[in-house]
């Protein structure tokens, strides 16, 4: 049976959801993508990213009201579930597995 491995993107949101911890709401993660990696995080794409991993089963959410008195709608928590750990850990697994040995190669 064929493991169904992360693409790089997906990497990022739940390495990001992780680095965030209790702080992991949806700014914060953006940002903390944007800040380790240099690239800008689009909005849809991040939450389109957010729902496909929901779907999977590797991302839960609470909603939390917002401390902010101009904030009105509940904000939404994040945090990665075991199954996304699991799928976190494989494809960090895959990724290493190619990389032994290569970095002669790709060096030059």
């Amino acid at each position: 049976m064929s493991k169904g491995f992360l693409g790089v993107f997906e990497q990022m949101v739940l390495l990001g959801i992780l680095r965030q911890g209790e702080n992991a709401f949806g700014l914060e993660v953006r940002r903390e993508i944007e800040s380790s990696t240099g690239r800008k995080v689009s909005r849809s794409a991040f939450y389109t990213t957010l729902d496909r991993l929901e779907a999977k089963g590797f991302v839960k959410w609470t909603s939390m009201v917002s401390d902010s008195p101009r904030r009105i709608a509940p904000i939404r928590l994040f945090s990665v579930t075991k199954k996304g750990l699991v799928a976190l850990r494989d494809s960090r697994g895959a990724l290493e597995a190619l990389w032994r040995g290569m970095d002669e190669v790709v060096e030059g």
